[in-house]
């Protein structure tokens, strides 16, 4: 009896990759929680620092450390965390952000009254950026409860380590995509928006450091995402033209402005074709046909572990 009072009951999973000098204020910021019963997974995606040396450095026996021995990447490493896991549920935190202490608190309270069709509590965060900061869910996020399916498809408001996900939705959805190199948790949100609802607990109860906009810095692998984010859910699209037109306009804008004019073009003539009728998009898509935009922004909440 007292073994089945004592297991865990969340695995928390941190996947990290050269964060030594970072991780050690994500790894207190969970240690640090309110609620204690859970296990911590920290997936080292084959760092070439000390990172070992600093997780080695927490005498914690709920502390579990995974080391790849080759880089893998962001999806590999968060469903290494899955394989690992002992728990009934996942929560995911960033090796270079931090959890409020009733973080976990509240989503598991919240988890306790919810129905059988939730699998999702997510939080709203402090997106800090260029020593400012934006609450996210932002705004123009008008359903934030129950079947938020089509407010995701207008672009990604949860971030990684905001989520407490019930295991058994990677059962049926599958895990993350490790072909893909951006996009992951956006693409995953979907799949799993498609078969279980989500609630909200909609307070900042994460602090999300994001570095300076990096979205094309690898334009090729980001294009690829979105084009398949966007053949997975053709049907979503069926009537949402101008949010179609939106990321038609994005993919040709990176193409364009990385060389590769031609493709680039096309996406966006067919954009024009597909919604002629915002001024907005009109000079939007004007702008990239000629290379002239630098913005290409994809998910609201896009930001890289």
């Amino acid at each position: 009896m007292a073994e089945a009072e004592n297991k865990p009951v969340v695995s928390i999973i941190i996947p990290t990759y050269n964060r030594r000098q970072l991780i050690a204020r994500s790894i207190k910021s969970v240690l640090n929680q309110t609620y204690q019963n859970f296990e911590l997974i920290i997936v080292d995606d084959a760092s070439t620092d000390n990172t070992e040396e600093v997780v080695g450095s927490f005498n914690d026996k709920r502390i579990k450390y995974v080391r790849h021995e080759k880089n893998k990447g962001e999806a590999a490493a968060r469903n290494t965390g899955i394989n690992a896991a002992m728990c009934d549920y996942i929560a995911y935190q960033d090796s270079d952000d931090e959890w409020l202490p009733e973080k976990l608190a509240k989503q598991m309270k919240l988890l306790e009254t919810a129905p059988s069709e939730v699998g999702v509590i997510y939080t709203g965060f402090w997106k800090t950026e260029n020593h400012g900061r934006t609450y996210i869910p932002f705004s123009w996020v008008s359903k934030k409860n129950g079947d938020i399916h089509k407010e995701l498809l207008k672009g990604n408001f949860i971030g990684s380590p905001v989520v407490l996900i019930k295991k058994e939705c990677f059962d049926k959805v599958g895990l993350f995509d490790e072909k893909l190199r951006n996009l992951v948790d956006w693409e995953m949100w979907l799949r799993i928006s498609k078969r279980y609802h989500f609630r909200c607990v909609d307070e900042p109860l994460v602090v999300a450091y994001y570095d300076a906009d990096n979205v094309s810095d690898n334009p090729d692998s980001l294009v690829e995402a979105l084009e398949l984010v966007l053949e997975r859910n053709r049907d979503g699209f069926e009537g949402q033209k101008r949010l179609l037109a939106r990321y038609w306009i994005n993919i040709g804008n990176l193409l364009v402005a990385n060389g590769r004019a031609n493709v680039g073009r096309r996406y966006i003539v067919n954009a024009i074709r597909l919604y002629p009728f915002s001024v907005r998009l009109l000079s939007v898509a004007f702008l990239a046909f000629l290379g002239l935009s630098d913005k290409v922004v994809l998910c609201a909440s896009q930001h890289n572990s």
